[in-house]
């Protein structure tokens, strides 16, 4: 069974790597989604969109 993302575990984990971390809040982004299991945050934000439009897993 697929799980959508936490959105909100997603911002409150970047949001601790951009300011605890000295990240860029792009970087911070990434690392956020990667503890998520995706690839970097692009991916992150594209499987949330399809999810949207789709009604549906990926």
């Amino acid at each position: 069974m697929i799980v959508p993302p936490d959105i909100e575990a997603f911002e409150e984990r970047a949001a601790i790597a951009q300011f605890d971390g000295g990240l860029t809040r792009r970087e911070a982004e990434d690392v956020a989604a990667q503890d998520q299991g995706f690839i970097n945050a692009n991916y992150y934000w594209q499987w949330l969109a399809d999810y949207v439009v789709n009604r549906r897993f990926s």
